[in-house]
C-alpha cells in the first residue's frame, strides 16, 4: 500500500490537497463566523436562530443542486488544473463581499437591510465556487495518481478536508468577526497561489462542447438580443435543472453507482442536520456559548478526520463497503447516545451562557463529547470508501460527472433535512428530539450500505468470471 507520507510530497498530489484545504478552511471560517454571530449577537431568541441556520445552510446548497450538471461537463470536458486556477480567482472577489458583510454586521450598520443579504449572497457564492472545485479534488485523482494509490489520495483528501474545517471551525469561534474579515480574504489569495502549482489534467474526451438542451434549441427560434436577454436567466435554470436530472438519472443506472450514491446522500442529510442544530442547541439547551458551539465543530471535525484514515488501514488499501454498514449502524447508536445526554443536561440557574472551561466541567460534559466524536469516527469510516467507490468503479472519463451526479442527490437530499428541520421545529418538536431523526436515517444508510456491498462483491465475481 503506498503511503500517505509519499503522496504528501508529490508535485501530483500536494498542490491540489493544499489548495483543497484552504478552500475548506475558508467556507468554514467564513459560514461558521457568520452564523454565531448573528445567532450569539443579532438574534435572540431560537426560532430567529434556528431560521437563520437553515437559510445559511439552503443559501450554500443551493447551488450544488442547480449547477453541479455544468460543474460535472466542465471537469469532463476541460482541463481541470484551469478551471481549479479560474474558480480560486474568483474565491477572492466573492471573499472581498463577504468581508463587507460581516464589517457592516460588526459596525451594526444597517444590519438587516444590507449586511445580512450581502453576507448571504456571498456565501451562496461560495457554494458556488465548491460545486465547481468538488468534482475535481476528486475526478483528479485517478488522472494523477496510481490506481494503488486512489484510496490513500482520497483519504488524504477527507481528512485534509475536515483538518480544513477543524481549524476554520476553531478560528470562527474564537477570533473577533471583524478579524474573520480579513482572514478569509487572505486565505483566498494563498489558496489562488497553491491552486496555481496544479499540474495539466487534460480532458479524457475531446472535441464535445457543453451540452444545453433547451438554451440552444429555444435561442435558434429568437433572434432578438432584448428577447434573448430577457429570457436567459429562466431558461438556464431550466435547462440546468433538466440536465441535473438527465445527468443523475444516466449516472445512477449502474446499480453499485445508484447505491453509492443514496449511501453518501443519507449520511450527509444525517450530518446537515447535526450541523444545523449545532449553534441554536449549545446556546438554548445546553445554555452555552458560541465557543462550545465551534467546539462541538471541532470534535465532530477531528472524528470524521480519524474514522478517513483508520478506514484506510483497516482496507489496507482495497476499495471497499466492507465496513460501510457496521460504521453507520455503529453511528446511529452514538446518535441516540447524544440524544440522551442532551435530555439529561440541567442548565445553570443563573442562566449565563457558559464558556468553553465552564462547559467541559459540567458532570454530563464528556459523555456528551463522547458520543459526538463516536458519531464523527464511525461516519469518517462509513463515507470515505464510498467516495473512492465512485471514483474507480467507473471509466475515467465519467468521473467528474459521476461525483456531480453525487452532489446533486447529496445536495438535494440535505435541502430535505433542512427542510425536514424546520418543519419539525414548526410543529414544536424541540431540537433534542429532532436529533433523533438522525439515528433512524442511520438504519437506511446501513442497508443502502449493506446492498452496495453485495453488489461490489458481484460485480467481483462477473468480472473474475467474466
Amino acid at each position: 500500500m503506498t503511503t500517505t507520507t509519499h503522496l504528501i510530497h508529490q508535485r501530483r498530489f500536494l498542490p491540489l490537497f493544499v489548495t483543497q484545504l484552504l478552500g475548506a478552511f475558508n467556507d468554514n471560517l467564513y459560514k461558521n463566523a457568520m452564523v454565531l454571530f448573528v445567532v450569539y449577537s443579532i438574534y435572540n431568541s431560537e426560532a430567529q436562530e434556528g431560521r437563520f441556520s437553515a437559510i445559511a445552510s439552503a443559501a450554500f446548497i443551493i447551488p450544488f443542486v442547480v449547477f453541479s450538471a455544468l460543474s460535472g461537463q466542465l471537469a469532463d470536458l476541460r482541463d481541470k488544473a484551469r478551471i481549479i486556477r479560474i474558480v480560486k480567482t474568483c474565491e477572492i472577489g466573492i471573499m472581498l463581499v463577504g468581508a463587507c458583510g460581516l464589517l457592516l454586521a460588526w459596525r451594526r450598520v444597517e444590519v438587516d437591510a444590507v449586511a445580512i443579504p450581502l453576507m448571504l449572497a456571498a456565501l451562496f457564492a461560495m457554494g458556488l465556487h465548491s460545486t465547481f472545485f468538488g468534482p475535481i479534488k476528486y475526478a483528479i485523482l485517478p488522472q494523477h495518481l496510481q490506481e494503488d494509490e486512489v484510496l490513500a489520495g482520497t483519504g488524504l483528501v477527507e481528512a485534509g478536508t475536515y483538518i480544513a474545517i477543524l481549524a476554520g471551525t476553531i478560528v470562527a469561534g474564537w477570533i473577533p468577526v471583524e478579524a474573520a474579515a480579513v482572514v478569509v480574504v487572505l486565505t483566498a489569495l494563498v489558496g489562488f497561489v497553491a491552486g496555481r502549482q496544479v499540474p495539466p489534467a487534460p480532458p479524457s474526451e475531446c472535441g464535445r462542447a457543453l451540452e444545453f438542451p433547451l438554451l440552444r434549441p429555444v435561442f435558434a427560434r429568437i433572434s432578438s438580443p432584448v428577447a434573448r436577454t430577457l429570457i436567459f436567466v429562466p431558461v438556464f435554470l431550466a435547462d440546468q435543472g433538466w440536465s441535473a436530472w438527465r445527468l443523475v438519472s444516466n449516472t445512477m443506472r449502474f446499480r453499485p453507482v445508484f447505491l453509492a450514491i443514496m449511501a453518501i446522500s443519507f449520511f450527509w442529510t444525517v450530518g446537515a442536520v447535526l450541523f444545523i442544530q449545532f449553534p441554536p442547541l449549545a446556546k438554548n439547551v445546553l445554555g452555552a456559548s458560541k465557543e462550545v458551539a465551534s467546539l462541538f465543530l471541532v470534535v465532530f471535525s477531528i472524528g470524521i478526520a480519524i474514522g478517513s484514515v483508520l478506514i484506510n488501514r483497516l482496507l489496507k488499501g482495497k476499495v471497499s463497503a466492507r465496513y460501510s454498514p457496521a460504521s453507520v449502524i455503529v453511528m446511529g447508536l452514538f446518535v441516540v447516545a447524544f440524544h440522551l445526554v442532551c435530555k439529561a443536561w440541567v442548565l445553570p440557574t443563573d442562566r449565563v451562557l457558559m464558556g468553553a472551561a465552564t462547559f467541559i466541567g459540567h458532570p454530563l460534559a464528556v459523555p456528551l463529547l463522547l458520543s459526538l466524536l463516536g458519531i464523527a469516527i464511525s461516519g469518517g469510516m462509513f463515507v470515505v470508501p464510498l467516495y473512492a467507490f465512485l471514483t474507480t468503479i467507473v471509466d475515467k472519463s465519467e468521473t467528474a460527472r459521476t461525483i456531480a451526479a453525487n452532489n446533486i442527490v447529496n445536495s438535494a437530499a440535505m435541502a430535505l433535512g433542512s427542510a425536514l428541520a424546520v418543519t419539525l421545529s414548526r410543529w414544536h418538536v424541540s431540537i433534542v428530539n429532532q436529533v433523533l431523526l438522525s439515528g433512524a436515517m442511520c438504519l437506511v444508510s446501513a442497508l443502502l450500505g449493506y446492498l452496495l456491498y453485495r453488489a461490489e462483491r458481484h460485480h467481483e465475481l462477473s468480472i473474475h468470471h467474466g
